[in-house]
């Protein structure tokens, strides 16, 4: 008899504790693939102390294959699930695809950022739901101090300092606490020229700081707050976004190069194109955490609406307490439909929760007793510490040596802010160039939130490859970098940047592409990306095997977890490739300067492009 085959989408709260529980129960009596699509599970509630410098990245990090033994990881995003058939499909890292078959299959693909439908914060806004958000983060923040005090206007010192969180939840007010800490630290060592300090805002159209908590807790981490001098806004939102600043829901208008948006998560889109009965954005299951109608489809964690049974009529909240439970119950529910053991039903005992707010500050109800200053801090980091599957030395080691040593205020410039959108699916995958990225899968979740003005825009074929989302055009930062353009310094449009010429909305740059005709294509061409499309979960592959080389941007469906495929008129899997001829903007182009040879790589971030030569000897224009 054949082993069975037990396939887990997603390695989050959910999925790790499914896998590693399932490991443990089948005792090598079954083949247990993990699909993520990174090689570590994340521990999020620590990644706040990523941001403010006081973890490394690595320490809330751990290893998938390190810690769960006789488990196969499979490093890819699932985009197709062919229920009949038993089999899902996904993409790797570097563009490959692949099958995997099941007998049994756990869907714990977890939640992505929430978009409100509000102008411009598409475009300006960052969202905190993974770690390269987190090291973007620390890494702005920390240019924008320095610049604040290199400065000499008040103004732009003003807005360089001013960093305005959108949540006041569990994240938001996290973030801003650390955060607020991490600035007062570096303006100590080193003051602003305009004797300014900077200044955190946390917005929130809740009545309360943390309103899905206790209301001591929520009492607890305002007044830490506002002791630090976070302007802390009840009632109060972001009504547009813009490169310079913010408007408030309220009329003001805040001049900030900072938003950080922690306003919620939503389901991951994955579910949504399976056809099966939904409850918002989430698969409904029954109380062991199985789909009804599909004895071999169970799913947990953000995805899954789970019946309360201690409060009939309602479902657990999409919490990392939960999504931990459930994977335990899940694990036990799948080796029972296999023949060993008995099915369980969830249910759940609160146990309270922590709050980090630094320091030795945080608020806490551990069993129902509220807590607050250096005795909640300790009971908060303890907690950490016996719920992290792995690192715990590391993690204590980094929490001795930032309580007597001063934090390290460097940018590493690892992440930029393209590669980091808030329009995306996939928040724990950092965006690279020449990576073939899921730009339609994103397009459609962009579509479903709704946000004005830019849904259409990142969906609808080169329009996309503008946008931070997509596939960045040639003049962008990021994508094939520019003419005479350096790698360091961020665009215009991004938050905190120093103008970039050749941007879209700022001037062309004199011997780089011009920016209204970056990355043009022919109207021809743009139809036909334009009609074709496919469901995610259709049970086909969404798109074929890539080449190496930028790929074409592919247009968005508006519904999520789907997205509209490149079609071209050659044989099948070939993507139409941009025309030669002249851009097609209004004005005249600018001269693009010398192509640089196929086999020079790119300029890294601290180096220029040089001179390039032919390789004929002729001479070519630009050359010294």
């Amino acid at each position: 008899m054949s082993r069975p085959r037990i396939v887990i989408v997603g390695a989050g709260f959910a999925g790790y504790r499914t896998a590693r529980t399932l490991s443990r129960l089948t005792r090598h009596q079954a083949d247990i693939t993990l699909l993520n699509p990174t090689d570590y599970f994340l521990y999020l509630p620590l990644l706040p102390q990523v941001a403010a410098g006081i973890l490394e990245p690595r320490r809330v990090s751990v290893s998938l294959s390190g810690t769960l033994p006789h488990v196969r990881l499979v490093l890819g995003e699932a985009d197709g699930i062919d229920l009949d058939g038993r089999t899902v499909h996904y993409t790797g890292p570097e563009g490959g695809e692949g099958t995997l078959a099941y007998d049994r299959l756990v869907l714990a693909a977890g939640s992505v950022n929430k978009l409100l439908p509000i102008p411009g914060v598409a475009e300006h806004a960052h969202g905190f739901r993974g770690l390269p958000e987190a090291l973007y983060l620390r890494d702005h923040v920390t240019r924008q101090v320095e610049l604040a005090a290199a400065a000499d206007d008040r103004a732009e010192c003003a807005a360089r300092c001013t960093f305005v969180v959108v949540g006041a939840g569990y994240t938001g007010t996290e973030v801003a606490a650390h955060g607020a800490m991490y600035t007062d630290a570096q303006v100590r060592r080193h003051p602003m020229r305009t004797g300014m300090r900077p200044r955190w805002m946390l917005l929130d159209v809740a009545p309360r700081v943390m309103p899905e908590m206790d209301e001591r807790l929520s009492r607890t981490a305002e007044r830490v707050l506002r002791q630090r001098g976070v302007d802390v806004r009840m009632g109060t939102s972001v009504k547009e976004a813009t490169h310079d600043g913010v408007v408030l829901t309220d009329g003001s208008t805040v001049d900030t190069r900072t938003l950080v948006w922690c306003v919620g998560v939503r389901p991951d889109p994955l579910v949504e194109s399976l056809g099966l009965p939904m409850e918002r954005g989430r698969l409904l299951v029954d109380p062991h955490l199985q789909v009804p109608g599909r004895p071999e489809l169970f799913a947990c964690g953000d995805v899954a609406a789970v019946p309360d049974l201690n409060q009939p009529g309602q479902y657990t909240p999409m919490t990392a307490q939960h999504a931990w439970r459930h994977g335990k119950v899940c694990a036990h529910n799948v080796v029972a439909s296999l023949g060993r053991g008995q099915r369980r039903a969830y249910r759940h005992r609160d146990m309270g929760f922590v709050v980090d707010l630094g320091g030795a500050k945080a608020a806490a109800n551990p069993l129902g007793l509220p807590m607050s200053g250096p005795a909640a801090g300790a009971v908060t980091r303890g907690y950490h510490l016996a719920a992290m599957p792995g690192n715990r030395v590391r993690v204590a080691a980094d929490w001795l040596l930032d309580a007597v040593l001063p934090r390290q205020a460097v940018q590493l410039g690892l992440v930029r802010s393209w590669s980091v959108p808030l329009e995306s699916s996939s928040p724990e995958v950092a965006r690279v160039p020449g990576r073939p990225e899921q730009s339609g899968k994103d397009a459609g979740t962009a579509g479903t939130a709704g946000t004005a003005g830019t849904a259409g825009k990142h969906a609808d074929g080169d329009e996309g490859k503008k946008q931070p989302g997509g596939e960045p055009a040639k003049g962008q930062p990021g994508g094939e970098p520019g003419r005479n353009q350096p790698g360091g310094e961020p665009g215009k449009n991004q938050p905190g940047g120093e103008p970039a010429k050749n941007q879209p909305g700022g001037e062309p740059a004199e011997r780089g592409p011009d920016a209204a005709s970056a990355g043009s294509r022919s109207h021809g061409e743009r139809a036909k990306r334009s009609q074709s499309g496919s469901p995610r979960a259709s049970g086909k592959p969404r798109r074929a095997v890539e080449a190496a080389g930028p790929r074409s941007a592919r247009g968005g469906s508006g519904k999520p977890g789907k997205s509209s495929r490149a079609s071209g008129t050659g044989s099948a899997g070939k993507r139409p490739t941009a025309p030669s001829g002249p851009s097609r903007s209004a004005g005249q182009p600018a001269d693009p300067g010398p192509e640089p040879p196929a086999h020079q790589p790119p300029p890294g971030p601290d180096i220029a492009p040089g001179p390039v030569r032919r390789t004929d000897g002729r001479a070519v224009e630009g050359d010294s």
